[in-house]
């Protein structure tokens, strides 16, 4: 088992001064599931909102959280993503119910949001505060992709499907210089890119232009038992909040369970389960299992992050501070 980073103490104050003067303009609370991180967030957006009042930092000055949550962008998925919005009191919050259930809203489309999102903020004097752990839309966010408005083709898909790795991998060099093997760690990853030269090849494409940010990263550390229980726990709570009515209401509603299959863990378990193919014990266990393996996964990620050099500041959250459905 991999060992978790060091826990430092960050003193929120010095790093909003450090924000004010420059230095950062932007932070960013990042973490797996059930590690705080929600929490931590509206906690160190509430102590801004102390500096200004006391006068520490400029009168009016206060912090508002962008959302990097891929799932928390669908209106009527409530329970399953956990966007708990009273928990956020009067903090100014973005991102979250942006698009309809049963849509797919794309990484083009987060990296877009975002950028608009963060561009008011700052107009405005206030201090945006990234919170999620979807790493791949933090990167989009903070990185400085320059993303391709590309359609899907799913045509082109089917057809790419049929062909072996290998065979793929070379149809992607014929099209476009690779650089890294990024494009092509995975087989979805490596025919969107094919997809997109392909589109390229004979069309005008919009991309981007998010500009790389200077982000100060914060993550919520939490040993992987710790995680587990909270997992466990916060299932059970969703459960008993009517994650599976919500789920029959989404279905009633028109979207096909293919449709919700697609969103994962959640809504892919339950909707087994009221289409008959998953007893309800088995859907709380496999499910369970699933979300288990998602937050390994998430954490992966942002260690492969520090891996490309950027810093990220662990910090312990304590049980008490962590709500119970974060």
């Amino acid at each position: 088992m991999a060992e978790l980073p060091e826990a430092e103490n960050v003193d929120t104050g010095h790093v909003v001064r450090q924000y004010l003067d420059g230095e950062y303009d932007l932070i960013c609370i990042l973490g797996p599931t059930a590690s705080g991180k929600t929490g931590l967030a509206v906690s160190m957006a509430k102590e801004i909102g102390k500096m200004s009042e006391n006068g520490s930092i400029p009168s009016g000055t206060r912090a508002e959280i962008i959302s990097g949550d891929s799932r928390q962008v669908y209106r009527g998925m409530d329970i399953g993503t956990g966007k708990d919005l009273d928990e956020y009191g009067d903090i100014p919050y973005h991102l979250i119910d942006i698009a309809d259930a049963g849509t797919k809203y794309n990484i083009y489309e987060y990296q877009r949001d975002f950028e608009k999102a963060w561009n008011d903020i700052r107009s405005r004097g206030n201090i945006p505060v990234l919170c999620g752990g979807s790493g791949l839309y933090i990167e989009a966010a903070t990185l400085g992709y320059s993303l391709p408005d590309v359609p899907a083709d799913q045509r082109l898909r089917e057809e790419l499907e049929q062909l072996d790795t290998e065979t793929l991998i070379r149809r992607l060099a014929s099209l476009k210089k690779l650089h890294n093997s990024t494009d092509y760690d995975t087989r979805k990853r490596l025919i969107r890119a094919i997809e997109i030269a392909t589109y390229e090849a004979s069309h005008p494409v919009s991309r981007t232009s998010c500009l790389p940010k200077k982000t100060f990263f914060i993550g919520t550390l939490v040993s992987r038992e710790e995680r587990n229980r909270r997992i466990d726990r916060r299932l059970d709570a969703r459960l008993e909040d009517g994650l599976v009515d919500e789920v029959r209401r989404l279905l009633a509603s028109g979207l096909s369970a293919e449709d919700l299959i697609y969103y994962g863990l959640e809504y892919k378990f339950v909707t087994l389960h009221l289409t008959g193919v998953l007893s309800y014990e088995e859907m709380r266990h496999l499910l369970a299992i699933a979300i288990h393996q998602f937050a390994k996964r998430q954490m992966t990620w942002f260690r492969g992050m520090e891996r490309k050099g950027v810093k990220i500041h662990w910090v312990n959250v304590p049980n008490g501070q962590a709500p119970s459905r974060d």
